[in-house]
């Protein structure tokens, strides 16, 4: 026969149990097999939000109009599925987790992890007191909400590992948007079935901390996608636990778009490379600042007489190919100035000493994430050869000749020496100061060696330069000096020479 309820509150040993549970963490409460409860500890007080045990109800039915258990999955229990029930039911259980919502109140308040104890009296097979052991777990489970939150909501790729046996327990909407695969093809696969760390740098090591719940790296791997093709990323694994499971997650960054934006740029600079060599213009190659030269096709080796080992790692005014230094000088400058030249009229020396009459072109532009400068020559020796042969040939059937209008022979003046176009600007529309500074300009005087030069301040010469563009219709040096040449300056003597027309003036 079972000790009588009164016998039982009086015992010794009740009192004693009492001591020793009052004080615990863990919540305790006693049921009777009638389904009363006996009685609670403070901790199992606090789990409910009372202070009396009366609050909790006198009985297991009073208990369950007061507060209403679910699942974590948000499934209500049955009344005979409450922890109170089955363990007066005289059922053992350990670690089942359910919320508990206080009556009349839609959210739930506390996370309880709760397991039964059944006491018996003596050998008495039947129970004298059942006993409900609850764990408050509401802070862990509010932390692994807050987590798996964060974790579904990152758009960083993620893929959680469990180390015990391997296989993926999470995986986030980031991982299956990058990889194409769908929820149910991950979860419980292992990290082999789906080899995160396929084609590592560093596999090995990587291998070795998956081991041992170690920390890995970031290093590139090549993930396999589920059509067959493969993914370029950076892999990473950081150990965590979840649910009180030691576990690692792999974190990842797409690389596939510089991958294809790498290719691109390959094969765009392969057809560049290809286009420039058997391209039948003189081109060159180089570093846009100090213009040295890193390559050369064909075409600039035939016209230059260089080839390109002896051209390669100089500049073009090291390899001594501008006419003179005069020239070198301008185009140097020209290039700085603007940036980019366009048919510039220059003449240059190839290897064996003779001259030719070029078009010159550059270009900046990229090249393996460099910035170079690409030139281009036009060679016109053969057109300005033949444009004078035709002016002299003109010239001589015509000596003589009095019947040809005056118009006639004054377009065959300005075919052998250009003169400004009719109605535009003129030498006579400068002053003598101005004149004096379009001839040092066209010498290749800078401003402040103009100023020098003519004992004035560098703002003075500026305002004068200014003035000249306005009056000629330019806007930078190097077209002044082809307007000034163009009506007949010499750049040796032409300071005198227009002094001295002043001075008759």
């Amino acid at each position: 026969m079972p000790t009588p309820l009164k016998s039982l509150r009086e015992t010794a040993d009740l009192r004693h149990l009492r001591q020793i549970i009052a004080g615990l963490d863990e919540g305790v409460i006693l049921v009777d097999p009638d389904q009363s409860l006996l009685w609670a500890n403070d901790a199992a007080l606090r789990m409910h939000g009372v202070e009396r045990l009366e609050e909790l109800g006198s009985d297991v039915d009073a208990y369950r109009q007061r507060f209403q258990l679910r699942y974590r999955n948000n499934h209500r229990l049955k009344a005979d599925d409450y922890p109170i029930e089955r363990v007066v039911a005289g059922e053992s259980f350990s670690e089942v987790v359910v919320e508990v919502t206080v009556a009349g109140e839609e959210e739930a308040r506390w996370v309880h992890q709760v397991r039964s104890l059944v006491l018996n009296d003596g050998d008495d097979e039947e129970p004298a007191c059942v006993v409900l052991v609850i764990q408050d777990v509401t802070a862990q489970y509010e932390a692994e909400d807050r987590f798996e939150q964060s974790f579904n909501a990152n758009p960083a790729p993620a893929i959680i590992c469990r180390l015990a046996d391997l296989r993926f327990v999470k995986v986030n909407q980031g991982f299956l948007d990058m990889t194409g695969y769908v929820r149910d093809q991950v979860l419980c696969k292992t990290v082999y079935d789906i080899d995160v760390l396929r084609e590592a740098e560093r596999r090995d090591l990587a291998k070795e901390r998956l081991a041992h719940g170690g920390t890995i790296p970031q290093m590139e791997a090549e993930l396999e996608l589920p059509d067959g093709g493969t993914k370029l990323v950076i892999v990473a694994g950081q150990p965590i636990d979840l649910s009180e499971q030691p576990c690692i997650l792999f974190t990842f960054a797409d690389l596939e778009p510089r991958r294809k934006a790498e290719s691109a740029l390959r094969h765009s600079e392969e057809r560049f490379t290809r286009t420039f060599h058997v391209a039948p213009v003189p081109l060159a190659i180089g570093s846009r600042d100090g213009h040295l030269l890193c390559e050369v096709n064909e075409s600039f080796s035939a016209l230059s007489g260089y080839d390109s080992t002896q051209i390669i790692g100089r500049s073009l005014t090291e390899l001594g190919l501008w006419a003179n230094d005069a020239v070198a000088e301008q185009i140097e400058r020209a290039v700085e100035d603007v940036g980019a030249l366009r048919g510039q009229e220059a003449r240059i020396r190839t290897k064996d000493g003779s001259y030719v009459d070029c078009l010159i072109s550059t270009e900046t532009f990229n090249l393996g994430g460099d910035a170079c400068l690409l030139w281009a020559f036009q060679d016109i020796t053969q057109r300005k050869s033949t444009e004078m042969e035709l002016v002299e040939a003109i010239e001589a059937v015509m000596k003589d000749t009095s019947w040809f209008s005056r118009s006639i022979m004054d377009k065959l003046a300005r075919l052998r020496s250009p003169q400004p176009d009719e109605g535009g600007a003129s030498l006579d529309d400068l002053t003598a100061r101005e004149r004096e500074v379009l001839a040092l300009i066209c010498r290749g005087l800078d401003d402040k060696r103009i100023a020098r030069e003519l004992d004035v301040s560098a703002n003075t010469v500026r305002n004068h330069v200014a003035r000249i563009y306005a009056k000629i219709g330019v806007n930078r040096r190097t077209a002044a000096a082809a307007w000034a040449r163009a009506r007949g300056f010499d750049d040796g003597g032409v300071i005198a020479a227009l002094r001295t027309k002043d001075a008759i003036s």
